[in-house]
């Protein structure tokens, strides 16, 4: 590798680490991580940033950027990797992901030990693919989870983790952890929803799922336009 290529690569290595430590504090800010729980990963080529293990998220520096290759593979860093690695490595190896959150939130969390699958209460379910899937319980950390997950995520940009939290990917660490607030809020809808004795919610058919994803497809600003807003704001 020339210098030129060299101090390109360190740079976008130094600002993906800033966007991923981030990402990482908004998630423990939000509320959807508590103390070292959860984890974030970024691609930037060939090379996966990820979170340390046990690390506080608010004691990060830029001099504490780690990063494996596809092989899990550590290649910068002194800092362990999270003990995730083998689920954020599994979704870049599957999918076209470049970003990926990882979170222990409440709502979700209570809703990966109730059913099989997030029964589709709001039409904000389609921007995560479909009906969203629970992964079977496994050891966090192995390989059988991250199997697991992937199983989840066919067709699906996120996925429960039965007793154990969420998993969302994106093209950029916003659209990830867009994804991953989304899918809080929709278990939060559901409970609620569900809490009220003698009455069940509506729920919304395959077929209204898939009318709601065709719309999304053209949602926002045309390209090259600033302001985008999420789904959301649908």
């Amino acid at each position: 590798m020339v210098r030129g290529e060299r101090e390109a690569r360190e740079h976008a290595v130094a600002e993906a680490w800033e966007a991923l430590v981030a990402t990482a504090r908004r998630s423990a800010d939000e509320g959807l991580v508590v103390g070292t729980s959860g984890n974030v990963s970024v691609r930037v080529g060939d090379l996966v940033l990820v979170t340390p293990s046990g690390v506080p998220y608010e004691r990060l520096r830029p001099q504490d950027a780690i990063a494996v290759d596809l092989d899990g593979r550590q290649v910068l860093g002194t800092l362990s990797p999270t003990s995730e690695l083998p689920l954020h490595l599994a979704v870049y190896r599957s999918t076209d992901a470049r970003a990926v959150v990882h979170t222990h939130a409440v709502h979700a969390t209570a809703v990966s030990t109730l059913v099989d699958e997030l029964p589709p209460v709001h039409y904000m379910t389609a921007a995560l693919g479909g009906v969203v899937r629970v992964a079977p319980y496994a050891l966090y950390g192995s390989d059988e989870l991250a199997e697991n997950m992937l199983g989840a995520l066919r067709d699906r940009t996120g996925c429960l983790l039965q007793n154990h939290g969420t998993v969302t990917y994106g093209a950029t660490l916003a659209q990830a952890y867009d994804r991953t607030a989304q899918l809080e809020w929709l278990c939060h809808l559901w409970l609620t929803a569900t809490s009220i004795p003698g009455h069940a919610p509506r729920l919304l058919s395959a077929g209204e799922l898939l009318e709601v994803s065709e719309k999304l497809r053209v949602y926002g600003q045309p390209p090259g336009q600033s302001g985008q807003p999420s789904p959301s704001g649908a």
